[in-house]
């Protein structure tokens, strides 16, 4: 560790010099141009936003990578191939709550036509979750996956710097509670006042020491007030002095041109007795209390009639109002740089990056909605021009035959489609005819075939990806000098804002509608065809003894039900299986004869083929619904067995409460019918009268419910 320290050290020295810029490619050196990223922390991040403001304002895109703490709260909430759109968001959903962000990766890509070539300036930030302003929100607790923190681990990430130095945030939603939170307790504080309180709150004496306290405060107070007074009147020339209290608790000071007290060493409890004894006996005196360099100081300040009193009053609300702001415009911290990527309206690429905008909307806007749709219009609104490169390079004929269905990796897409800059070794200035020239500037530095070494860092990442989109922007044949706006080329209207919500499946989200499809592109022919999904037609079974088999479970249902009633089974965890039935009609026959079954204890029942799925009397099975009622719950429990107990929810008469609510809609809903029946039986040949008229339309609506109600019960 020490030597590749060393090595690393040694490197960044010698490429600290700059590397001349000159208007010929063929001018940089063939050698790798080594130089660190722009690591961006506390300490350096006001200087870098001004620097990142002008280059995103001159960008053409941006690409964008986030590292994190952790994917998935349990094994069960992983991505399964049952998993349906809305349950795949509401997982994520889960993951973007529960894991921090440490390593946020910003590059902006502009297009130099005076060098034929992409200026890309990647930029590395530390963040981390840091209570600037107080508050007890959750989102500044969270969740590390070993996996996760491991693997970072392993490419050297620092997480004494991103502790240390990791840069803070707040959302927008934070941002708004923070001012609302703050400007509250002082309006609070402030109208405590003589000037404004009806009825002062006296703080109870409660032990005979607050009495003794209260008294001694009380004479010291007065001798300062009349000492005041006297010379306000011209008696005496005398001026009060402090005290000679060995810890100098009542300082003589003046503040904003006013005799004060400034009071030095008295607990909480003592300054809330002293604050009483101010509103109760002195009304020319007011207990002002202020932030200082390190605390809160108070005092207490002599006023000359009521209208000095208000105005100090004012005074001090004033400044403290500028502080708040002040400490919440200094906490918003990181997502200065969110606000400027949705407010320049950039086109943002990212790889994959469904759990990254997730990940953006939830620590730098606000909670994320219950469901998809939602989810989407919010993304829309801040984010509008999204593309993934993973999309591209799997929807496209011509990237597809580039890439030779290899894989679509971050790492492997970018040595496919940029050798010359993954290698870090240029000839003669182009790799090839087909590639597009990147350089990349760092502060002063600049190169043309740049390897910073920092291989899985959110900035190296970042710029990864964005080679890659300029790569395959090439080779769709976009022309880059036609000074157009990318998200407004034609070619790539088609990729714009379609996001996997998981790769696997090759389930994709459009952010632009809400509106969820399933891929069909030839990448797909290569997977293994498994039995086609019909989410009404799965239940869901857990809490079965851990001895059971899926293969045994089947056999079990396929005895009941028949040979062909199962048509697959697939394990969520060691706790719980899917099954999913040929007809939709056995899901609820199984739950019915499963509640049956657990009801009777005789011999029938001990023999019957579901025992052994029974067995322990612990077995719970419910609808697909259920699950993912289950999914969208907060609590995380690493079996899927106790995740749905933790959950409270009474599932085993989930099905059954629905069928008696719709029996008993039926027989009121028919009730209703023969009343409106009577009503209307005795009009039969007459014209109808308002009354009689509303009645009849009530009949209409209730034949139709009727109708509905029975089918339903009936099923």
């Amino acid at each position: 560790m020490k030597k590749h320290w060393m090595v690393r050290a040694l490197s960044k020295t010698l490429t600290l010099i700059p590397i001349p810029f000159h208007s010929s490619r063929g001018t940089f050196s063939s050698v790798s141009s080594s130089f660190a990223l722009k690591n961006v922390t506390r300490s350096n991040f006001e200087l870098s936003l001004a620097d990142l403001r002008r280059h995103v304002r001159d960008s053409d895109f941006v690409s964008i990578d986030l590292e994190m703490t952790g994917v998935t709260s349990a094994p069960w909430r992983e991505s399964f191939e049952f998993d349906r759109f809305d349950v795949r968001y509401l997982k994520v959903k889960d993951s973007a709550e529960k894991f921090a962000v440490v390593q946020f990766g910003v590059c902006p890509f502009r297009w130099d036509s005076t060098k034929q070539s992409f200026i890309a300036h990647p930029h590395n930030f530390y963040i981390f979750p840091r209570q600037e302003v107080g508050g007890d929100d959750p989102s500044y607790e969270f969740l590390c996956q070993t996996a996760s923190i491991d693997f970072l681990a392993k490419y050297q990430f620092d997480f004494n710097l991103c502790v240390k130095e990791g840069i803070s945030y707040l959302s927008r939603a934070l941002e708004d509670e923070a001012r609302l939170h703050l400007h509250s307790a002082h309006e609070d504080e402030l109208s405590e006042s003589p000037s404004t309180t009806k009825e002062i709150k006296e703080v109870p004496l409660v032990r005979m020491a607050d009495i003794l306290f209260v008294e001694r405060m009380r004479n010291k107070i007065s001798e300062w007030h009349d000492d005041l007074l006297q010379i306000r009147n011209g008696r005496s020339s005398r001026i009060p002095e402090d005290s000679n209290d060995s810890m100098n608790q009542f300082q003589t000071i003046f503040f904003r041109m006013r005799p004060a007290i400034k009071l030095n060493g008295f607990t909480s409890r003592q300054l809330r007795l002293i604050k009483s004894v101010i509103q109760k006996s002195f009304k020319d005196l007011a207990y002002i209390r202020v932030n200082g360099t390190s605390c809160f100081q108070q005092f207490i300040v002599y006023t000359n009639s009521r209208k000095d009193l208000e105005l100090l009053m004012k005074e001090v609300k004033g400044d403290l109002c500028k502080e708040a702001e002040i400490k919440i415009e200094a906490a918003i911290g990181f997502r200065h740089v969110i606000d400027l990527l949705s407010s320049e309206k950039k086109l943002i690429v990212g790889h994959n990056c469904f759990l990254d905008i997730a990940h953006v909307c939830r620590k730098f806007v606000g909670p994320l909605p219950s469901n998809l749709e939602e989810y989407a219009t919010l993304v829309q609104k801040n984010f509008p021009y999204i593309i993934d490169t993973k999309i591209l390079l799997n929807a496209n004929n011509v990237l597809q035959l580039k890439m030779k269905k290899s894989s679509t990796s971050l790492s492997k897409a970018f040595a496919i489609l940029c050798p010359h800059i993954a290698s870090g070794v240029s000839s003669s200035g182009l790799a090839n005819s087909s590639s597009v020239a990147v350089e990349v500037q760092v502060d002063d530095m600049r190169s043309s075939n740049w390897n910073s070494g920092a291989k899985h860092e959110a900035g190296y990442d970042a710029f990864m990806t964005g080679c890659i989109f300029a790569q395959a922007c090439n080779h769709l044949d976009i022309d880059f000098s036609s000074h157009s706006i990318l998200m407004e080329e034609e070619k790539l209207q088609k990729y714009i804002n379609l996001l996997y919500l998981s790769w696997s499946s090759g389930d994709i989200v459009n952010i632009k509608t809400g509106r969820t499809t399933t891929e069909s592109s030839a990448f797909n022919i290569f997977k293994i065809q498994k039995a086609k999904i019909v989410f009404p037609n799965i239940a869901i079974v857990w809490g079965f003894p851990s001895k059971l088999k899926a293969r045994e479970i089947k056999e079990s249902l396929c005895k009941v039900f028949g040979l062909t009633s199962v048509t697959s089974i697939y394990h969520l965890d060691k706790t719980a299986v899917f099954v999913q039935f040929s007809k939709s009609e056995l899901v609820s026959d199984f739950l019915e004869l499963k509640s049956r079954l657990e009801k009777k204890n005789d011999a029938i029942s001990v023999f019957h083929p579901l025992s052994e799925l029974l067995e322990g009397g612990n077995t719970r099975a419910a609808t697909y619904e259920v699950y993912k009622e289950i999914c969208g719950s907060p609590i995380s429990k690493i079996l899927f067995a106790d995740q749905a107990e933790a959950g409270g929810i009474n599932l085993n008469t989930t099905l059954f409460e629905s069928k008696r609510r719709n029996a008993r809609h039926c027989i009121l809903l028919r009730l209703v019918l023969a009343y409106c029946k009577s009503i209307l039986k005795g009009r039969r040949n007459q014209p109808l009268e308002p009354s009689s008229l509303s009645v009849l339309r009530c009949w209409e609506y209730f034949q139709d419910n009727v109708k509905k109600y029975k089918t339903s019960f009936m099923r």
